[in-house]
C-alpha cells in the first residue's frame, strides 16, 4: 500500500550530514580547484563552466560539502530554486544554497520534482523573510512540511515527472538545432552564398532608403487610449510582447476610430509595414514586427514602408532580422534611432523579386517548423504542470504493481 504524510524537511534529512548552509564564499578562479556550485547552477550542476575554489579554501570547508543526489536548496536573494546534484559530482555549495541529503526512505528525484511544484514553492516563499534581499533561514527550512508518499510512490511519481523532463529537454534541444539551421540558412540564402534551384538573375547593393521610407509614429493622447475596438489598432512598444504577435502585429492594447485618428493627426502606417522600436533600451530588444493590418504606432516608434514593385516583405524583413539596430545608435542619454541612419542601412537583395519570395518562403517553412516545435513545448510544459499538480498532491493515484508492498 503507497500511504501518504506530511513530512518535516528536518526528518527528511539524514542524521549524519543535517540540513545546512554552504559555507564557501569562492575565490578567484582556479582551473583545476574544488567545484562550488551556486544559485547560478541550478537545477543541476555540470562540471563544466562552473567555479572552482582552490583545493586548500575546500579543506577548510568539509561541512559545505555535496555529493551525487544531494537536494539544493537557494535561500538567499533568489530563493525557492531547486537543484539536485548528479551523481559522481562532488563539491561544495556556496553560502547562497542549502544542501539536503535525505534518508534511505526518501527518493532524492521526487524532491527534487516536489520542491518544484506550485504548492511547494508557495511554501518556500512564505517562509522566506527580508524585502530588498530574501533569505530562507536553516532553523525556518528545517521546520517546513511537505506531502509525500512512501518510497515505492516517490519512486513511481519521480519517474513519470522525469520522462515529461527529458521530452521538454528533447524539444529544447530540437528548437536550439532547427534555430542552427536556420541561422546557417539565413547566412548562405541572404548572400547569395547558396542559390536557390531555378535563380541565376545579379543580385543589387543598395541602401534601405532605395526600397522604401521610414516614417515615425504620433504621439498618444491618454484621453484617447483604453479603447478595445476601433478602425485602427494603436500600438505601443509594448505590444510587441502580446501572445500573437511574435511576427505580425495584429493584437493591440489600444484601437482608435478614424475620427479620433484624425483629432490626433496620427498617420497610418499600411499593412505589410515592418514596424520597430526607435527609441528607449527597447532599440537593443531588435524585435522587427509586420503590420497585419492598416495601424497606428506611437512616437516610440518606426515603420519601414516598402516598395512592393521591388522587394517582398518576408524577404526584407528576414534581412533585418539579421542587421542589428543597436548598432546605429549613437552614444547618448537616450538611444534613439533617425531616419538618415535607417535609410543608409546596406542591403544586398536579388534583383528578380521572385527569388526574394522563394528565398522568404525556404526560410519560412523553417520558422514554421520551430513554431510548432515551440507550440510542443509549451502544450508538453503545461501537460507537467498539470500532472505535478495531481500526483504531487495525492489527487491522483499511479496504479500500485501487483504484489507491491
Amino acid at each position: 500500500m503507497i500511504y501518504w504524510q506530511e513530512v518535516q524537511l528536518h526528518d527528511a534529512a539524514r542524521t549524519d550530514a543535517p540540513i545546512g548552509y554552504g559555507i564557501v564564499q569562492p575565490g578567484p578562479y582556479v582551473r583545476n580547484g574544488i567545484p562550488v556550485v551556486a544559485i547560478r547552477d541550478l537545477p543541476t550542476p555540470s562540471l563544466q563552466n562552473i567555479h572552482r575554489s582552490a583545493p586548500s579554501v575546500e579543506a577548510s570547508y568539509r561541512r559545505s560539502r555535496v555529493t551525487g543526489n544531494d537536494v539544493l536548496i537557494s535561500v538567499k536573494g533568489t530563493t525557492g530554486r531547486v537543484g539536485i546534484v548528479p551523481v559522481g559530482f562532488m563539491g561544495n555549495i556556496s553560502r547562497d544554497v542549502a544542501r539536503l541529503r535525505l534518508r534511505d526512505e526518501h527518493e532524492p528525484a521526487y524532491w527534487f520534482q516536489m520542491l518544484q511544484s506550485p504548492q511547494a514553492q508557495r511554501t518556500l516563499q512564505q517562509a522566506a523573510v527580508g524585502s530588498t534581499r530574501q533569505e530562507l533561514s536553516i532553523g525556518t527550512l528545517k521546520t517546513l512540511s511537505f506531502c509525500c508518499p512512501s518510497r515505492q510512490g516517490q519512486e513511481r511519481i519521480s519517474a513519470v515527472l522525469s520522462d515529461a523532463d527529458q521530452l521538454i529537454e528533447a524539444l529544447k534541444q530540437l528548437i536550439v538545432k532547427k534555430q542552427a539551421i536556420k541561422q546557417g540558412m539565413m547566412q548562405d540564402l541572404l548572400t547569395a552564398k547558396t542559390r536557390l534551384p531555378g535563380f541565376n538573375a545579379s543580385w543589387r547593393t543598395l541602401e534601405a532608403g532605395d526600397i522604401g521610407t521610414f516614417k515615425g509614429g504620433s504621439g498618444f493622447p491618454i484621453r484617447y487610449q483604453g479603447s478595445v475596438s476601433g478602425r485602427f489598432p494603436f500600438f505601443k512598444v509594448s505590444d510587441m510582447n502580446n501572445s500573437g504577435n511574435e511576427l505580425f502585429m495584429s493584437k493591440a492594447n489600444n484601437y482608435i476610430s478614424d475620427g479620433q485618428r484624425k483629432r490626433m493627426g496620427a498617420v497610418v502606417m499600411p499593412r505589410g509595414a515592418i514596424v520597430f522600436a526607435k527609441v528607449g533600451a527597447a532599440v537593443f530588444l531588435e524585435r522587427k514586427r509586420i503590420l497585419a493590418q492598416s495601424s497606428c504606432i506611437d512616437n516610440n516608434m518606426a515603420a519601414f514602408i516598402l516598395d512592393n514593385s521591388s522587394a517582398d516583405v518576408r524577404f526584407v524583413h528576414h534581412v533585418l532580422t539579421n542587421f542589428p539596430l543597436g548598432s546605429l545608435v549613437a552614444t547618448g542619454a537616450l538611444p534613439s534611432l533617425n531616419g538618415r541612419q535607417l535609410r543608409s542601412i546596406p542591403l544586398t537583395i536579388p534583383a528578380d523579386l521572385n527569388e526574394q519570395r522563394a528565398i522568404a518562403a525556404a526560410l519560412d517553412d523553417v520558422d514554421n517548423e520551430i513554431g510548432i516545435l515551440r507550440q510542443r513545448l509549451t502544450k508538453a510544459r503545461d501537460v507537467k504542470h498539470g500532472m505535478m499538480q495531481q500526483l504531487l498532491t495525492g489527487r491522483t493515484r499511479l496504479p500500485v504493481e501487483e504484489g507491491a508492498a
